[in-house]
């Protein structure tokens, strides 16, 4: 027996899947059976591994957002931070703050260039997500 399965995905993410089968079956109704008892098994299958799939891809993307955003609050905060500290500075020169300063704006440095790179990983996550949806929605994606 010759077995195709297909994944769609709909206009609202829930999936659908569809199994072909080529039976060369020469009539032998136990052997039918088993065929079918057996396709309803690998269906049951396919469905269930899509929906943990979906499932699984749903929540990353829900944290690889959350991530993102806690990114963003940090990047503002560092800014907030970087303000007071001019604020200080301008009102206090000690060699002692200066220093410490010092180390914090490179510290501000770091951190805003890591916020650029996770930026730049989620757009280039965002794009193959966004190819792959596209593939499984005009069909190109099926299983042997």
């Amino acid at each position: 027996m010759e077995e195709t399965s297909q994944t769609h995905f709909d206009s609202t993410g829930e999936s659908t899947v569809s199994v072909e089968t080529n039976n060369n079956s020469d009539g032998n109704p136990q052997e039918s059976e088993s065929n079918n008892v057996d396709m309803k098994s690998s269906d049951a299958l396919t469905k269930a591994l899509s929906s943990m799939l979906s499932t699984v891809i749903k929540d990353f993307d829900l944290r690889a957002q959350d991530t993102l955003q806690s990114q963003d609050q940090l990047d503002s905060s560092i800014d907030r931070l970087t303000r007071e500290l001019d604020q200080l500075l301008e009102d206090a020169p000690l060699p002692f703050i200066m220093q410490h300063a010092t180390k914090i704006s490179g510290i501000r440095k770091r951190v805003s260039s890591l916020n650029s790179l996770l930026k730049s990983i989620q757009r280039r996550v965002d794009n193959i997500d966004r190819m792959l949806s596209v593939g499984i929605l005009h069909g190109n994606y099926t299983t042997p």
